[in-house]
């Protein structure tokens, strides 16, 4: 894709936050923890970037600060050739009408005082105002219907729908301004398995029809490669891998991706007992005392003397897009 194309890119961000030991003195210094370090990427529209990784490293903190939720030390989210960590609050809700934003619990992010339809409706009557009456009624009824819901049920409340519509209402309530690009996060991970494909087709289908792009948040694996074009991959804020689904898939590069890769469980019980998942060693370090170098090496298979000494830099491997950051894969292309 070309230039013009390009919605969003994110380069060198880092989001630090200040945490205070527990019991500690008046006059302890707090302690950073760095929750995202040095992450870029670029999304085109149309295009969906999928981002996988264990809980704690950053995949969640990443999406507030493109959002301008969590504030960002250092680095720049362009939108648009614009970056949004330069505008101040009354500039930056502007620019959130194409921004917007689908969480993880649908059932904690809807206001349990609000009917569904006032729900809907609260990002109109914020953004534009003028829009009242029959106009907000037909506009709200419409884009329930585009997303399975039924128009008379705008009158209840959240607590009475199943989590997954209330998912199909958090979807409606970031539709409505006609965004450019939605951020979902772990949007899936709350529902049943049959739910979860309801809403993943949903999400497919509204992307194709309204030329959306997308940033999907998720643990699961098999989800990611279902909806995305591009896959990262974090590691306690770092990135270890980014490229094209296909890529990613068929050809892992980074030893944490291939544990990802190899803990997806296998939907068949004879093979899944014969090729048992390799579980990594350790525990995810905290991000208050990240090790040195490379912040995979504690729980590494490959990982060596060096990779304590130095951070490894993250480099396009193929010349096609294949980011990998990784000590072991510069060594392996260089005896290649």
């Amino acid at each position: 894709m070309n230039e013009q194309q390009r919605l969003l890119a994110v380069e060198n961000l880092q989001v630090t936050f200040d945490i205070m030991p527990r019991n500690a003195w008046p006059w302890t210094r707090p302690q950073p923890l760095k929750a995202v370090n040095n992450v870029s990427f670029t999304l085109n529209e149309g295009e969906t970037l999928g981002i996988v990784g264990e809980s704690g490293c950053g995949k969640s903190t990443l999406a507030r600060a493109i959002m301008g939720m969590v504030p960002s030390q250092a680095g720049k989210v362009m939108w648009l050739g614009e970056d949004l960590r330069g505008l101040n609050l009354k500039q930056l809700r502007k620019r959130r009408q194409r921004l917007q934003m689908v969480f993880q619990d649908p059932l904690a992010s809807l206001s349990p005082r609000m009917t569904v339809g006032d729900i809907i409706a609260e990002p109109l009557r914020t953004h534009y105002p003028d829009i009242k009456g029959a106009e907000l009624r037909e506009k709200v009824d419409a884009i329930m219907d585009r997303v399975g819901l039924h128009p008379h049920q705008k009158n209840r409340y959240p607590h009475e729908f199943s989590g997954g519509q209330c998912q199909r209402v958090g979807i409606a309530r970031a539709l409505i301004l006609e965004p450019k690009l939605i951020i979902c996060d772990e949007p899936v991970s709350a529902l049943d398995v049959s739910v979860q494909a309801q809403v993943i087709n949903l999400l497919k289908s509204l992307q194709r029809d309204m030329g959306l792009s997308l940033i999907f948040i998720a643990h699961d694996l098999s989800v990611v490669k279902h909806i995305s074009d591009r896959v990262m991959v974090l590691y306690l804020g770092n990135v270890a891998e980014n490229a094209t689904r296909a890529e990613l898939f068929a050809n892992p590069r980074h030893p944490y991706t291939q544990a990802l890769m190899a803990a997806v469980p296998i939907p068949d019980p004879e093979r899944d007992r014969a090729n048992p998942p390799a579980e990594l060693e350790g525990d995810l370090p905290s991000p208050m005392n990240s090790p040195s170098g490379c912040v995979f090496r504690t729980r590494c298979p490959l990982a060596t003397d060096y990779c304590s000494k130095e951070i490894p830099v993250l480099e396009d491997k193929t010349g096609a897009g294949h980011w990998v950051a990784c000590h072991y894969v510069e060594r392996e292309e260089k005896l290649n």
